[in-house]
């Protein structure tokens, strides 16, 4: 019985060292998406008509994905401590969820990125002809472009940041196995542990 609660004792304290490392990379999520949405070469692009929406739409998922890591991992904190199957059980459906949408967006974000790089040339195609059409207007979405130093440095940039998105995508899904093993095999010791009570 004492090598069992020993045992039981580690694997609660993995769970809670699991769940703050989660609940970490939930706070660098909602970091980096609110970073790259309102700071760097992006933050310009709000103020136009062209905008580049579906980017902002995505970047807005990334800040909730990352607060609901960060809720889960909480949810982890409580059930870990509390010793709770149903919130364990809980726990680790969530964290499938959260793994499936973690492999989902790392593998748009690799393949996706052609697709990207194009809507931004479509959409520098679309700002330079209505400035020539009006040259006295101005363009601001156009101007933006080219402070970044032009379409071919914006194209890395977006390139870069996708690869960047789904490396960390796949890395937390690869983090978010072992937040399941670990609420796993908590379970399974707390409910091995009061039936031997």
């Amino acid at each position: 019985m004492g090598r069992f609660g020993g045992a039981l004792r580690c694997i609660k304290y993995l769970l809670l060292g699991f769940n703050l490392l989660f609940w970490l990379a939930g706070s660098a999520v909602i970091a980096f998406g609110l970073w790259f949405r309102f700071g760097g070469p992006m933050k310009d692009f709000s103020s136009e008509d062209s905008s580049p929406e579906y980017f902002y739409m995505g970047l807005y998922v990334l800040v909730g994905a990352g607060a609901l890591m960060m809720a889960v991992g909480f949810l982890g904190c409580c059930g870990a401590t509390r010793e709770s199957q149903c919130v364990l059980g809980s726990f680790f459906t969530c964290l499938l969820v959260i793994f499936a949408a973690e492999i989902t967006t790392g593998v748009f974000a690799f393949i996706g990125k052609d697709v990207a790089i194009r809507h931004v040339q479509t959409m520098y195609e679309e700002a330079y002809n209505d400035y020539l059409r009006d040259r006295e207007k101005g363009n601001g979405t156009l101007i933006t472009f080219h402070s970044t130093n032009c379409i071919d440095e914006i194209e890395s940039i977006i390139s870069v940041k996708l690869q960047l998105i789904g490396i960390v995508g796949i890395g937390i899904a690869a983090l978010t196995i072992f937040g399941m093993i670990f609420s796993m095999v908590l379970c399974c010791a707390i409910r091995n542990s009061r039936d031997v009570i």
